[in-house]
Formats: C-alpha cells, structure tokens, sequence
C-alpha cells in the first residue's frame, strides 16, 4: 500500500512540475503575436524558449510513463476513453514543436506566417484541451462496468471548460512573466503590463473554480476530513495574490516564481482532493479507478521506486543545469548577430 500512496505523490510531482515548466512555453506561444510587433521581436521570444521546450515536454513522457508503469489500468482506460481528446493533444503539440523548429528554415513571410499560427494553435489548443481533461477527471467520468458512456463533446461540459480556461490562464499569465523575465526593454515592459491585466482575469477565474468545484466535483471531502490539508489550496492563493504584489513592486523574477507556485499548488490542490481516485466514475463510486484497483504489482512499484531514485534527481539535476547555462536575457540584438553571422 505504501508503495501505491508514493507513486501517487509521484504521478502528482510529475505533472505538476509539467505544467510549471512548460506552462511559461505555452503561454509564451499564446501570446507570441500580441507581445511583438516585428519579425525580430517574434525571433527573440523563440530563441527565449528554444533552449528548453524540449527539455520541458521530457515531464508529460515521464507523467504518462509513470502512469502505464504504476497504474496501467489507469493508463489503458484513459487513453481508451479519452482518446479523441488525447489524439487532438498530441497533434497539437507535434504542431507547436514543428513550429518552432521549422519557422526560421526559410527567409520568406508565407512560410513564417504559416507557422506562426501553428505556434498559436500548438500552444492555445494543449492549454485548454489539458485544463478540460483534468475538470473531467475532478467532476468524474461517466463509466461503469460496461465502459464509458460520454463522448469528446460531453467533455465540454461547463465545469471541464472552466477548468480549460483556468488552465489557460494560469499559462498566460505565467508565460507574459518569463518573457519579462528573459527579455530586455520594450519587450519586458509590455509582457509585464500584459501579465499584470490577465492576473484580474486569472483571479476571477481561478474563485470562480473553486466555488464552482463545490458543486460539480468532491475533491472538498478529503479537506473537510483532514482540516491540515487546506494548506495546500490556501498556498496557491497566497502565490496567486504574491504575483500581483511583486508585479507592482516591479520585481518580475518574483512574481514568476510565485506563478510557478501557483501552477504546481494548484495541481495539489486537485490532486489531494481526488485521493485516493485517479478517475472517479460520475456514475458509480465503486467502478472508480483508484490507486489501489489499478495499480502494478508491489513488486513492481517497488522496482520502479529504486530506478526513480537513482534518475530522477539526474534529470533534475540536468534540467538545473540547463536552465543556468541559458539564464541570460535574449534581445533583439542578439537576434541581428546572428542574422549577420548567416
């Protein structure tokens, strides 16, 4: 049992620290058009997110690896009742990579322009689709023993597109921070006003969703039981509030860094509420998918605690790594360098 309750934590971490890292490249891709006003200026937010969107992406594999891994059950009923959605994810996230890849192989406008909406479509669509996934998940699914009886459209019930937009943004806000945070001038000063009149909107949203969780899901009786637990919701208001509080102090690597608190509490917030479900059934509580009806072998889990041990700390190590090395700012004169160096 031990080992089910840790790689539950785990499968939480995982996605948490996903949607933390690459929230700000998402959220960059949302707002890529709005922030620039040339080709230079779009040119330094991709070399802002170049370096590390791959690297960032290494969390969700790792997020659905260690679903199929410890919860297989889990993982085959997912992507079995979610498939279309699942399928729209991973097309769109192939768009936004490509994207970003294939936009500067060729020096001509139709091109950019074309991948320029795929970098819009590939950052805007994964968004909301993630945030609509995991309002079903808190709401429940409509499945019983005979399987599941919703379809994609059901999934854009009003609870799920909430938590899409909550989803998007959170992305929003947390991406206009990094832009402030790895350019310079014009760029950081309209990216920080940008991030500042989305936070009104994130606030709204984000109290909108937690009286709207009241009533659609019972992610609440986990807190209501264990009153310690609160902290947790309580945290991510209090780094919601601090983005706004370090924005008007004018400290834009503070107000990132609480974004990034703020991502990952409010992941724990549903996460804790859903223990011990992975994926309630809507439908009948007993054909709920828990960590302890889908889960691998003790044996197994205990295997993959020891391999976890050993190269997770690596990669995050790697990641730390990364991050330092291209800590400095991009500008649009790093931009002309390497236009004449071409």
């Amino acid at each position: 049992m031990e080992f089910q309750i840790i790689w539950f934590v785990l499968w939480a971490v995982l996605w948490a620290v996903y949607f933390m890292l690459d929230g700000f490249v998402l959220g960059t891709g949302m707002l890529y058009h709005y922030l620039t006003r040339n080709d230079r200026e779009k040119q330094v937010l991709i070399n802002a997110v170049g370096p590390v969107w791959n690297g960032n992406e290494v969390w969700l594999i790792t997020a659905g690896g260690a679903t199929f891994a410890a919860f297989p059950k889990t993982y085959a009923l997912m992507f079995s009742y979610l498939y279309s959605a699942l399928l729209l994810l991973l097309f769109s996230l192939i768009i936004r990579g490509v994207s970003l890849e294939f936009r500067g192989k060729i020096n001509n406008d139709s091109w950019k322009k074309a991948w320029d909406a795929g970098i819009l479509v590939g950052s805007a669509l994964p968004a909301l689709l993630l945030g609509v996934a995991f309002g079903n998940i808190f709401s429940g699914l409509p499945m019983d023993g005979t399987g599941y009886h919703g379809s994609l459209l059901s999934l854009l019930n009003p609870y799920g597109l909430l938590t899409g937009i909550l989803f998007v943004l959170l992305f929003l806000v947390h991406g206009s921070l990094y832009v402030c945070v790895k350019t310079e001038d014009d760029l950081c000063t309209k990216s920080a006003a940008t991030a500042d009149k989305l936070w009104s909107a994130e606030l709204l949203i984000a109290v909108t969703f937690l009286i709207a969780t009241a009533f659609a899901t019972k992610l609440y009786d986990n807190y209501m039981s264990t009153p310690l637990l609160l902290a947790v919701p309580l945290i991510a208001v209090a780094a919601l509030l601090g983005i706004k509080i370090f924005l008007v102090k004018g400290k834009p690597l503070m107000a990132f860094a609480s974004s990034c608190i703020t991502i990952v509490m409010v992941v724990f917030t549903g996460v804790v509420g859903l223990f011990p479900n992975l994926i309630p059934s809507s439908i009948d509580p007993g054909h709920s998918l828990t960590i302890f009806n889908s889960s691998s072998s003790s044996y197994t889990l205990k295997i993959m605690t020891v391999v976890a041990l050993v190269f997770v700390p690596i990669v995050v190590a790697y990641k730390i790594w990364v991050y330092r090395i291209f800590r400095s700012t991009v500008t649009v004169e790093d931009v002309m360098k390497n236009e004449r160096a071409y």
